[in-house]
């Protein structure tokens, strides 16, 4: 499951996070950060999911 996980992070950040937290906060500013350009929003579901 953790490489599903990742492999989702990377692919999509916000399903990432939304696999790991569910649809709440994190999920809806990693979709704005996303949606506003990539490396951020992968920067971000990397750091929620990982440290």
């Amino acid at each position: 499951m953790p490489i599903l996980i990742l492999i989702a992070t990377i692919l999509l950040p916000p399903l990432g996070v939304a696999l790991k937290h569910g649809l709440g906060t994190q999920f809806l500013i990693s979709l704005v950060l996303t949606l506003i350009f990539y490396i951020p929003g992968l920067i971000y579901s990397l750091y929620v999911n990982y440290a």
